[in-house]
């Protein structure tokens, strides 16, 4: 993949703010006609830039209300197995490697404490190489962000990487 010129990056700014955009209006919205907008899109979709198109939901309206980070440290080197759990568990919506005291940072969304507390004991205390967990409950949203930033060009010196598939 290329790097994002101006183009791309408004594209791709206004897909995120309404991934539901009639084609004419994107293109309108960045200054292109709708077939060079609409090859962008394309190309921009055909690289994996672009994943895939999706509804923001709210999660208490759909009955997920508690919002838990869930700190995971391991006690061998079994993290092949313990992603592959977690890669199928839905109530864990985000899994990040991380560094510091921690092996795994989870988000986890689930009803209610109740259902925290069963997943903590019979699921997640029970995976491979799982040493210790500490938890932290989200009292509220303060930002969520789902628009990556941007607006501005990147300063990395690195082209992008390129697209798994």
């Amino acid at each position: 993949m290329p790097l994002l010129d101006g183009y791309d990056r408004k594209i791709l700014t206004e897909l995120q703010r309404s991934g539901r955009i009639a084609m004419s209006e994107l293109a309108e919205r960045v200054g292109l006609s709708a077939s060079p907008c609409w090859r962008r899109v394309r190309r921009l979709e055909d690289a994996g830039v672009i994943r895939g198109y999706g509804a923001r939901i709210a999660p208490e309206m759909v009955g997920l209300g508690l919002n838990v980070f869930v700190y995971v440290s391991l006690n061998l080197h079994q993290a092949e197995g313990f992603e592959a759990i977690i890669g199928e568990r839905p109530e864990v919506i985000e899994c990040y490697a991380i560094t510091g005291n921690s092996d795994y940072l989870l988000h986890v969304m689930v009803p209610d404490m109740e259902a925290f507390d069963t997943f903590l004991r019979t699921e997640l205390v029970h995976m491979p190489g799982v040493d210790r967990v500490n938890t932290t409950f989200a009292l509220k949203a303060v930002k969520q962000a789902t628009p990556l930033p941007l607006d501005r060009p990147s300063t990395s010196s690195k082209p992008p990487p390129k697209a798994a598939g």
